[in-house]
């Protein structure tokens, strides 16, 4: 009975109320948690640290004529500063134009729009945008993306196939479609070319392989990880596995750090053990504490927020 209670709670997630429209928002409110409350425009440090960087890329932008990663660069800078909506409505001016008749051209559009639409709770305009761009890409060299902010090697690791398969695989996980994100993340793995993109998609592979109850399959997605894999940015992920595989203790990611429940990708990954393993209470009240903390824009924080709407 306990086990059938436990599959219960995990395949329910993503069970949540209608996505609110954001058309209607005042100006400094960004979008409507799945609890209902408001999500008001962030003040971004990181934002004041990078934009002379970002400045630089859009200046090579403008001076190339490259209409599109001036679309983006602006686009990503207004996402740094927290204004998602704006971001956006950025992308989709450039979408509405002659750029996107390009097609990995609107790809790229797509993606960062579909980005920031999970940012604001769309995950159905998200998943659109998606798989649109999943199409356009099909049968296409990859490309590599650069990053606003630079990892400690300097070492770009996404790229435009890997991204549009992970956030596609995260909106499907979002709202409950957990065989489609499986299916996703599959495809991220398949594109992916070093252990950072790896790592962060058999992450949410093994989850979504749980929630469906396929655990011999799931344990299969573990088999690949080891503490010896080379990480360059995606450490969280790479230690959840572990946690996951039993080579580390859950408790010993929190210690030791008086906002560890801010780093929303630890929260969530350890809120879903303790689901995994029986542990329900304690499931939910760390993805409240994650919720609590308020760092709303977090891919952790939402699958937190998700988890608590669901129950």
């Amino acid at each position: 009975m306990r086990t059938l209670v436990i599959l219960s709670l995990l395949i329910c997630f993503g069970c949540t109320s209608p996505q609110p429209g954001n058309n209607s928002l005042p100006e400094n409110v960004e979008a409507i948690s799945l609890l209902g409350d408001t999500l008001f425009t962030p003040h971004n440090e990181l934002a004041e640290t990078i934009s002379s960087r970002i400045d630089s890329l859009l200046s090579v932008a403008e001076d190339t004529g490259d209409e599109v990663s001036v679309t983006v660069w602006n686009a990503r800078m207004q996402g740094y500063r927290g204004e998602y909506r704006a971001a956006i409505q950025t992308l989709s001016e450039s979408l509405n134009s002659k750029i996107a008749e390009n097609p990995i051209a609107k790809a790229t559009l797509l993606r960062h729009r579909g980005h920031r639409y999970i940012s604001t709770r769309q995950f159905d305009l998200a998943i659109s945008d998606f798989e649109e761009a999943a199409s356009l890409v099909d049968g296409t060299d990859d490309i590599v993306e650069p990053d606003g902010l630079p990892n400690a090697q300097n070492i770009p690791l996404s790229s435009l196939h890997t991204n549009i398969f992970y956030h596609l695989g995260l909106a499907y996980y979002l709202t409950g479609d957990f065989e489609r994100a499986a299916s996703s993340y599959r495809k991220c793995v398949t594109a992916s070319t070093n252990n950072d993109m790896m790592v962060a998609a058999l992450y949410w592979e093994y989850m979504s392989l749980k929630k469906q109850g396929k655990n011999d399959e799931a344990d299969t997605i573990l088999e690949q990880i080891s503490p010896e894999m080379e990480i360059i940015e995606n450490g969280s992920y790479h230690t959840l596995l572990l946690v996951f595989k039993g080579e580390t203790e859950p408790d010993l990611l929190l210690s030791g750090a008086e906002d560890a429940l801010s780093n929303a990708t630890l929260g969530y990954g350890i809120g879903f053990w303790h689901l995994a393993n029986g542990n329900t209470e304690e499931a939910f009240s760390v993805w409240q504490q994650v919720y609590d903390a308020g760092n709303w824009a977090a891919f952790g924080y939402i699958a937190s927020e998700a988890e608590l709407a669901s129950r």
